[in-house]
Formats: C-alpha cells, sequence, structure tokens
C-alpha cells in the first residue's frame, strides 16, 4: 500500500519522557505521515512533558503525580489539549476509541493496570514494560487471546527473537543476550563496594536510572527471561542467557534441527520500537548502520550467577511461578530505591529480593487481586529487612 494513502496510526505513549518514550517520539518525528500522538502520559518530569505536548499536539495528557497538574494545567491552556492526572486516568486514556497503539513504556510495577485496561480495549501492544508479564504474565496472555490482542515486543531482546520467528517453526531453546554491564569483570569484593555512580554507567545503553541498575545488578535479563517465557510460550530450560559484551547481537534462536537464527544490529532502542509500531512492514529509516569492517570480534561467556546471584533468584521465580514473580519484582523495586538513596550496597539488593521471596505468602493460580496483595506484602516485607 502507498503510505501516501496509509491511514495514520494513533499512539498512546505510556512513559513518555523515559528512555523508550523519547526514542519513540523520534521515531514518530522520522514518519509524520505515518503516526498521530493521542495521549502522552508521565510521571514526574513535567517540564519535558510540556515541551512534547506543545510539540506534538495530542488530544490528552497525563501527569500520574497529580502534584504536577496545575503546572501542566496552566503551561497548556492555551492549546486544545487536554489535561488529566493521575493513575486512574492513566488507564482510562488508553480505552480511547481513536487509540491504535499503546505503547508501554512505564517504568515497574505501576504499568500493569494500563496495560490490562489497554488489552480489554482491543489496542495493539507495544510492550516495553517487562514488569507487566514478570509479575502477571499468565493473565496478560489469557486477556490478549480473549480480545484478540497482539503483544509486539519493543525490548530489543525480545524483538529480536520475535523478528527470527516470522516464519514460524518450532523453537528448540533462544539465547538472549546481556551486554554484562559496567562490572562484568569485577570480583564479589569489589562489587560489595560500588557506588550507584558506578552502576549508572552502562557501556552501551542509555537508559533510566533503575532500569540501568537493573542492568548493573543482571535482574533486567533475569525480568527478559521471564518475559521470554510468556511471550514466546517457553520453559526456564529453554531460555538461555550469553554474555555477550559489544551488544551487536540482540537474540539468537535456536531451531529443532540445531539451525540458528540471529538479529544484529547496533545498540538502538529505536528499530525495535518502529518495528512495534509498523509490524509486519518495514519502514525506510536513516538510523545508523552496522559496518562490519569496524567490529573487531563477537565474544560470548556465561554469567557469573556468583557475582550475579539476580539471575538465579529469577530462574528460580520463573519455576516457582504464581506470585513468585511478582514478590521478585516488588522486592527489587524496593531494593533499587534503597540502593540508589545510598541505604544499601549493591550485593545487599540480591540477599535482601532472597529473603522476601523466602517470606512472602505463595499463590499458586492467583487472580489480579492477588497480585495487587502480593505486590503490597512483598514492599513491606523487603523494607523490613533495610537498615533504619
Amino acid at each position: 500500500m502507498n503510505a501516501q494513502t496509509t491511514e495514520k496510526k494513533q499512539l498512546a505513549i505510556l512513559g513518555s519522557t523515559g528512555s523508550i518514550g523519547t526514542q519513540a517520539l523520534d521515531v514518530v518525528r522520522a514518519h509524520r505521515d505515518r503516526f498521530d500522538i493521542y495521549a502522552l502520559t508521565a510521571n514526574n518530569q513535567v517540564d519535558l512533558l510540556i515541551r512534547q505536548a506543545i510539540e506534538f499536539q495530542p488530544d490528552s495528557v497525563i501527569i500520574a503525580n497529580k502534584q504536577h497538574y496545575q503546572k501542566l494545567k496552566e503551561a497548556l491552556a492555551s492549546y486544545p489539549i487536554k489535561v488529566y492526572a493521575g493513575s486512574d486516568a492513566i488507564s482510562q486514556i488508553v480505552q480511547s476509541e481513536p487509540i491504535d497503539i499503546v505503547l508501554a513504556a512505564m517504568v515497574g510495577y505501576h504499568g500493569l493496570r494500563p496495560t490490562i485496561q489497554a488489552i480489554k480495549a482491543g489496542k495493539t501492544i507495544a510492550l516495553a514494560n517487562k514488569e507487566t508479564m514478570v509479575v502477571a504474565g499468565e493473565i496478560i496472555n489469557a486477556l490478549a487471546m480473549q480480545y484478540r490482542v497482539p503483544i509486539l515486543p519493543v525490548d530489543s531482546e525480545h524483538s529480536a527473537v520475535f523478528q527470527c520467528l516470522e516464519i514460524h517453526n518450532p523453537i528448540e531453546k533462544i539465547f538472549l543476550t546481556a551486554s554484562g554491564g559496567p562490572f562484568r569483570q569485577f570480583s564479589v569484593e569489589q562489587l560489595e563496594r560500588v557506588t550507584k555512580e558506578q552502576a549508572l554507567k552502562h557501556p552501551n545503553w542509555n537508559m533510566g536510572a533503575k532500569v540501568t541498575i537493573d542492568s548493573a545488578s543482571m535482574m533486567n535479563k533475569g525480568f527478559e527471561v521471564i518475559e521470554a517465557k510468556w511471550l514466546f510460550n517457553l520453559k526456564a530450560e529453554q531460555v538461555e542467557v550469553l554474555v555477550h559484551p559489544q551488544s551487536i547481537i540482540h537474540s539468537m534462536v535456536q531451531f529443532r534441527d540445531g539451525a540458528i537464527k540471529a538479529q544484529l544490529g547496533l545498540p538502538d532502542m529505536k528499530l525495535p520500537i518502529q518495528y512495534a509500531f509498523t509490524y509486519p512492514e518495514r519502514l525506510e529509516t536513516t538510523f545508523p548502520r552496522l559496518d562490519f569492517s569496524k567490529v573487531a570480534s563477537l565474544t560470548f561467556e556465561k554469567p557469573d550467577l556468583t557475582r550475579f546471584p539476580n539471575l538465579s533468584l529469577a530462574y528460580r521465580a520463573m519455576e516457582q511461578g504464581g506470585t513468585m514473580p511478582c514478590t521478585l519484582n516488588a522486592a527489587n523495586e524496593v531494593v533499587v530505591e534503597a540502593f540508589l538513596q545510598d541505604k544499601i550496597g549493591f550485593m545487599k539488593m540480591p540477599e535482601v529480593i532472597g529473603k522476601t521471596m523466602e517470606k512472602a505468602t505463595f499463590r499458586l493460580n492467583p487472580t489480579y487481586e492477588d497480585y495487587v496483595e502480593t505486590d503490597s506484602e512483598s514492599r513491606e516485607i523487603a523494607r523490613s529487612f533495610l537498615p533504619n
């Protein structure tokens, strides 16, 4: 179909001021003839949200933190833009009839409820909020099937697997690659002493603070393992993590005949974002191209679970199932916040998460309400292990 006659897709960007959200708007800037912004949401970055709203002129903007509502409303008073505040408003806006695609790019557990509401409203989900699948993958998959809603992965690793599976063949296993983060070669003793400033310096990717800490501790990769289970209907033994410091191969799929397909590219999130927006079509881009003559080598190694126990905790949560991944996520959000506030050390984080998993109430076949209770209880337990 000619691009000039293609009806524009209406997008809702949840988390438009974060790393994924801002890159998604770069994609929209490059393809104004294909996309319109219907709604933008942010948590606290009201000044950036104001600038985005003025540039893209969405129907609606929402600031989750109600303390910023007045400033947002006054700044946009002269524009035909509806202004709302609070998490309830985000869950309501995704149900708006004109929206075609919801980019779920909020960070953390708070992305779960609006994603559920968007699925129930029949919206295509471009999923960047991995916690949604970590916490409630079983419910999300059931709802997506019930409402016949496609869930298109935005994480570079899962997008890579998705691209390798366009012609379906039975999967033997997948390989999720990990950069190894800034502490790949640190000893346990060195890890005991790392600071948040060191942890926030990722060698390859530009991400928000919480995701960057998760990457440094390899919890981010643990979440991706759980997410892959639900996205691609896999067992734990079918998901292998490989440390690949160059971040050129984003993931690989091994088929039952032993053949392996890999998706390669420079470490840039705009490509998987755009592919989720345009699937199954591929649009021309001006993104930098991979020059193989400048790639000295591609190396791989197994992750060290002694130095990065969060990955083991994630596999354990996935194998146990039920509410355990929800507990894993809740405890992790608590300890990452504590680490960023200099309350605990880097290696204390997995210790607290493990203790929380042992103490939290476990439910094997949870409802949504069970997830809400588990999240609340697990956060309380995790906080009890923190220093006063």
